[in-house]
């Protein structure tokens, strides 16, 4: 079960980084102006093996040469980071209903 909690924790932690890196986009774009031009920055992820189970780990980011930030893709691209969040945070309210129901079953 704690493998559960630490999938869903490192799914959280990997999403709340990959939403960071699009709201720095967005005000740096924001900041630049219209003619102004401010490279984009692309999280970037690996997948850590901790005996047997995979978690995600944000490792940082990298520039995206030659492409300046775009409000929209940046937009998409948080949603995308706030849907997978959520899905990790689900992933723990399974975890947890799962506990909580072992220790009830012990309880009888």
């Amino acid at each position: 079960m704690s493998d559960l909690f630490a999938s869903a924790a490192a799914g959280m932690d990997a999403q709340r980084a990959a939403l960071d890196v699009a709201a720095r986009n967005v005000a740096a774009a924001e900041a630049a102006g219209p003619n102004g031009s401010y490279a984009r920055l692309i999280p970037e992820f690996t997948v850590i093996d901790r005996g047997g189970t995979a978690l995600a780990h944000f490792a940082g980011t990298r520039e995206e040469r030659g492409r300046n930030v775009d409000i929209l893709t940046e937009m998409i691209s948080a949603m995308n980071a706030s849907r997978s969040y959520e899905a990790a945070a689900s992933l723990f309210d399974v975890a947890k209903t799962l506990a909580q129901r072992t220790i009830d079953v012990g309880r009888l």
